[in-house]
């Protein structure tokens, strides 16, 4: 099993913006990538553990053919945009925008004075040229919430499939096939090792126990 802490990463940002950047896909940073960050899994090109300052922003900036998702997890944002402007994102909500091949342009803004924390991702679509979206997902207490990809036909498609796991204390999940995630809250027994807020991980066939009440992004490839 491949482990990275966010801790031992570069701690940068941009604008109004701090984050550690954990996934930088070689596909898409080449020479830029950060050293001791992972590549991603399928289509997965980006993962970036991110607060806002007080009253910080991203400015305004465009996207194409990428698919980019904000999971909220303390505070809000205020979302600006061509899709979908002036929604409000909040603790425990998820926003996908789908880039296609028109595009978005898009600013977030934490509205208040003290910092947030969200997750930010990036998947390369599927098929090239497809039209812009949007979709929100509201906060849920689902063991298992998928966001991304998948069959249900509730998700935009992709054969990566994104999900957020919730764990209650000593409930386990487990998987089979090949896997990334990223522990977002609380701590989870996997294999021998314990692994806390922060830590991404990457391995096969996998049981997953939660030492506390937990929370994690999951990154799978959907079955032929």
């Amino acid at each position: 099993m491949k482990v990275i802490h966010k801790e031992d990463l570069h701690y940068g940002g941009f604008a109004g913006l701090r984050e550690h950047r954990v996934v930088m896909d070689i596909r898409v940073f080449g020479p830029h990538k950060n050293q001791g960050t992972a590549d991603g899994l399928g289509n997965l090109l980006y993962l970036a553990d991110a607060k806002f300052n007080p009253h910080g922003e991203t400015h305004m900036h465009p996207h194409h053919e990428v698919d980019v998702i904000t999971v909220m997890l303390d505070g809000r944002v205020t979302h600006e945009g061509s899709l979908e402007h002036g929604r409000s994102i909040n603790e425990g909500e998820v926003q996908v925008q789908r880039a296609g091949g028109e595009g978005f342009e898009h600013n977030e803004i934490n509205p208040d004075s003290k910092q947030n924390r969200l997750i930010q991702l990036w998947f390369a679509p599927e098929v090239l040229g497809e039209k812009a979206g949007y979709q929100h997902f509201a906060k849920s207490d689902n063991k298992v919430l998928c966001v991304y990809g998948g069959k249900d036909g509730d998700t935009f498609d992709s054969k990566t499939v994104m999900e957020i796991i919730k764990l209650k204390k000593g409930e386990s999940f487990s998987q089979d096939g090949e896997f990334q995630a990223y522990v977002t809250k609380g701590s989870l027994s996997v294999q021998t090792s314990i692994l806390n807020d922060g830590d991404f991980f990457s391995d096969k066939n996998i049981n997953i126990s939660a030492n506390e009440d937990s929370e994690f992004i999951f990154i799978e490839m959907l079955e032929n």
